[in-house]
């Protein structure tokens, strides 16, 4: 499988507020076409070394579609396109300027571990073939 043409969520695997917002992906994606890996992965490790020349942050989110990696703030807005209606309003926030989104990315990135602890998510067996290791 060409995984350059699918649609990647990159996410902390040990991150409570991570989890949450695959399980929110999951739950409002228009159709089910969003693969989740965990940066931890080695499919992850493999994956940016290869396309990007990179080991990827674990305070970082991105998201690849198109032939395009995204992360932080931008990652999260492209990842919107992606959702099931209000969510792609959230494109809105586009018109602030990407450094003053990024600052708040970060501000929330670093205290992710407290505002979500403890959470594991479970998929379910049809979810389970889109999650990569």
């Amino acid at each position: 499988m060409n995984w350059n043409e699918k649609s990647i969520v990159f996410y902390d695997g040990d991150c409570g507020f991570c989890n949450h917002v695959v399980r929110l992906v999951l739950k409002f994606e228009r159709k089910p076409e969003v693969f989740f890996c965990a940066l931890q992965s080695d499919f992850a490790k493999n994956f940016f070394l290869a396309n990007h020349g990179q080991v990827p942050n674990l305070e970082t989110f991105y998201f690849f579609t198109n032939y395009q990696l995204y992360s932080q703030s931008n990652g999260a807005l492209a990842l919107v396109r992606k959702l099931k209606f209000p969510f792609p309003l959230l494109q809105f926030f586009r018109i602030i300027p990407v450094c003053q989104r990024d600052q708040l990315y970060r501000f929330i990135a670093k205290r992710r571990h407290r505002l979500s602890k403890g959470y594991c998510l479970i998929p379910t067996v049809e979810q389970n073939e889109r999650f990569l290791s």
